[in-house]
């Protein structure tokens, strides 16, 4: 969605889909948890109230500054397939929220899954008129949670 400028609205994650969020994640405390297209951050700092280690991936530069003075994370001001291409780091679990104009999800969803840990999970929020064969799919509205976890082995 694009405002009167042409520039990209925030879509922030609804309470519903964040509550949702965290009830299939279940306890995340002490585990690393990747916030990608962090925008205002609400999801990452929900996952460091409830004990996760949070690194957030935001490219627009004044929300990742708004994002340093509220975290408790590592705040990374990147694009988000730039980070997963160049990162070192693996995660327990990455959730990520792409703008809906968003076009490359089958690279991001390819390179999710190779930085998450064995046991891991990716939760890919998108919109309900695309389908991506995850492992579980929850709907709230026009809202979907995609979920793929990455079996030991």
């Amino acid at each position: 969605m694009k405002n009167s400028r042409g520039k990209q609205k925030l879509r922030p994650t609804s309470s519903l889909v964040k509550g949702a969020l965290f009830n299939m994640l279940g306890d995340i405390e002490g585990l690393s948890f990747l916030d990608l297209f962090a925008g205002t951050g609400q999801v990452g700092l929900e996952a460091c109230k409830r004990g996760a280690k949070v690194t957030f991936v935001e490219k627009n530069r004044t929300l990742a500054e708004k994002i340093k003075h509220l975290s408790c994370g590592q705040v990374v001001c990147m694009d988000a397939i730039r980070f997963l291409e160049t990162s070192e780091s693996y995660y327990d679990i990455i959730f990520a929220d792409p703008p809906y104009s968003f076009e490359s999800y089958d690279k991001l969803i390819h390179l999710a899954l190779k930085k998450l840990k064995n046991g891991g999970i990716f939760v890919l929020e998108h919109s309900k008129k695309l389908n991506f064969g995850a492992d579980k799919m929850k709907t709230y509205g026009d809202t979907v949670l995609s979920l793929w976890r990455k079996e030991d082995g």
